[in-house]
C-alpha cells in the first residue's frame, strides 16, 4: 500500500513537471520569435480592424479556415485557411513570407493572390503591425487542418502569374507615411481607413481592369448588387453626417441622422468596426470628414414632411401598386407614414434614399437586413416578383426620400441574380487572341523577309 502511494505520488509529480516544462517550452517558443502575450493581443486587435474573420471564416467551418465563396467579376474566389496549420494553413510561413503575402499578395510558394484579398490596402501596414499580426495568427489562433476549397477561375485568370502584371500597374507597396501637417489623431484615422479598414476597396470606383480609380477616391461604387455610397467629406455633409454620426454608425450600425447599415457594410460593422477601440473609430471619423481637396458646398438635405397614416385612401381603392405593396409588407414595422415604430428604423428621410441609384433599397427588399444582434428585417425575394420589388422600391424612394431615382424590373432581375455579368473575361480572351495573332503575323512577315533576303542576288 505504501509502495502504491509512492508510485502515485511520483506519477503526479512527473505529470506536474511535464506540464511546467510544456508551459515553459511554449513560453520559450513565443519568446524565440518575439511573440509576447502583449504582441499577440495587439495582433488580435489589428486582425479585428482588418476584418480578417469575415472573409476567412465560413458558416459551418472553424474560424479562419477559409472556404468562403467570394463572388467576383472573374468568377468565384474561395478564401484560404489562415490558421497556423502547416498542412492546410500558413503554419510554415516565416514573418517575411507572411508580410509578403499580406502586403504584396504573393504567397510563400511564389504564386499570386487575387485582389479579392485587399492586399493593395494592407500594403499601408507598418513592419511593427505586420509582425503583431503574424504573432497573433501563429500563436493566438488555433491550428486546423481543414483545407479550403481551391479557387478555379476560367482561363486566362487561372494563370496567377498574370497578377504580377496587374500589381506592376496598380500596386503601391509603400507603407503609410504620416502627414506632418495633420494631427496624430487624423493620421491614425488615415492609417486605418487607407490600410486595415480598407474603406476604398468598396467605396472607390474601379476601372475596367478592376483597379481602384485613385482620382475618384471614396466617391462611391457598385459592388455588383449593393452600392457603397460616396463617403467623401462633401457627400457626408450633404447627407447630414458629422463626426459624431459617423462614430455612432460605425460602432452600432445606426446613426442620429436615421441611417441604418445593411449588406456588406452591416457585416463590416458587426465583425469589425463595432469591436474596435472607440478612439480608433473616432480617428477614422476625423479623417473621413477632413480629406483635403474633396470638400464641396453642402446641399440642404432632403426633408420629406410627415405623411398622414389614414387608411381611407386604401379603403376607397385610390392607392397605387407600390403603396399597396408597402402597406401589405412593410407598414406593420415602418408604419404607413414611414416613421417606424417600437424602435424600428424610420424610412422617411433615410440617407439611403438619397443615393444616386436605388440598388440598396432593392437589395434590402430582396435579402432583408440581418445584424448579428438586435432585430432584423426579413427579405421578400420568395414572396415578391421582380416587378413588385421595383414598384415597392420606387414608392419608398419617392414617398419617403423625395427622390426621383427609380429602378426597373430588369435591374431587380439583375440584382436577384447577383449582379451584372462582367465583360472582363471576354476582353481578356479577345486581347490574348489578338496578341497571339499579332505574334503570328510578325513571325510570318519576318520569315518572308528572310526568304526575300536569301533570294536577292
Amino acid at each position: 500500500m505504501l509502495k502504491l502511494c509512492r508510485d502515485v505520488l511520483r506519477a503526479g509529480v512527473a505529470a506536474a513537471a511535464g506540464l511546467v516544462l510544456a508551459a515553459t517550452g511554449a513560453s520559450y517558443a513565443h519568446a524565440a520569435d518575439g511573440a509576447t502575450p502583449a504582441l499577440i493581443e495587439r495582433g488580435k486587435n489589428l486582425a479585428v480592424a482588418g476584418d480578417c474573420i469575415a472573409c476567412h471564416s465560413a458558416a459551418g467551418r472553424p474560424e479562419y479556415t477559409g472556404g468562403l465563396a467570394i463572388a467576383s467579376p472573374l468568377g468565384t474566389i474561395y478564401s484560404t485557411n489562415i490558421t497556423p496549420s502547416v498542412k492546410a494553413g500558413i503554419g510554415g510561413y516565416t514573418l517575411e513570407q507572411f508580410s509578403r503575402a499580406v502586403r504584396t499578395g504573393v504567397r510563400a510558394d511564389g504564386s499570386h493572390l487575387y485582389p479579392a484579398m485587399p492586399y493593395t490596402a494592407y500594403a499601408k501596414l507598418t513592419d511593427d503591425d505586420t509582425a503583431a499580426l503574424y504573432a497573433y495568427f501563429m500563436h493566438g489562433v488555433a491550428a486546423n487542418d481543414v483545407p479550403a476549397q481551391v479557387t478555379k477561375l476560367p482561363f486566362p485568370f487561372n494563370i496567377r502569374l498574370s497578377m504580377a502584371v496587374w500589381n506592376a500597374l496598380y500596386l503601391d507597396d509603400k507603407p503609410y507615411v504620416a502627414d506632418k501637417s495633420k494631427s496624430v489623431e487624423w493620421n491614425r484615422g488615415a492609417y486605418l481607413a487607407q490600410g486595415l479598414a480598407h474603406c476604398a476597396t468598396c467605396h472607390t470606383p474601379r476601372n475596367f481592369l478592376m483597379a481602384e480609380d485613385a482620382a475618384q477616391y471614396l466617391r462611391g461604387g457598385s459592388l455588383g448588387t449593393w452600392y457603397a455610397p460616396d463617403i467623401s467629406p462633401g457627400a457626408l455633409s450633404d447627407g447630414g453626417w458629422d463626426q459624431a454620426a459617423l462614430q455612432a454608425y460605425l460602432a452600432t450600425g445606426h446613426a442620429p441622422n436615421g441611417a441604418t447599415a445593411g449588406g456588406p457594410m452591416l457585416e463590416a460593422i458587426d465583425k469589425s468596426f463595432s469591436k474596435m477601440d472607440a478612439q480608433d473609430i473616432k480617428a477614422i471619423s476625423v479623417y473621413l470628414t477632413d480629406l483635403p481637396g474633396t470638400a464641396r458646398k453642402a446641399a440642404t438635405p432632403a426633408n420629406v414632411p410627415a405623411l398622414p397614416s389614414s387608411d381611407i385612401a386604401e379603403m376607397a381603392g385610390k392607392i397605387g401598386a407600390g403603396e399597396r405593396l408597402y402597406r401589405n409588407n412593410c407598414a406593420a414595422c415602418h408604419q404607413v407614414n414611414g416613421d417606424g415604430v417600437r424602435g424600428l428604423p424610420a424610412l422617411r428621410n433615410h440617407p439611403s434614399l438619397r443615393h444616386p441609384n436605388a440598388d440598396n433599397v432593392g437589395m434590402a427588399v430582396l435579402e432583408g437586413v440581418w445584424p448579428e444582434h438586435r432585430q432584423g428585417m426579413p427579405g421578400f425575394e420568395d414572396e415578391l416578383t421582380d416587378r413588385e420589388v421595383a414598384e415597392l422600391t420606387n414608392y419608398v424612394m419617392a414617398t419617403f426620400g423625395g427622390s426621383r431615382v427609380t429602378i426597373d424590373e430588369q435591374r431587380v432581375r439583375t440584382l436577384r441574380a447577383g449582379g451584372e455579368t462582367s465583360s472582363l473575361l471576354l476582353l481578356a480572351r479577345t486581347g490574348m487572341a489578338l496578341a497571339v495573332l499579332a505574334v503570328i503575323v510578325a513571325l510570318v512577315l519576318l520569315a518572308r523577309r528572310r526568304r526575300q533576303g536569301k533570294a536577292a542576288p
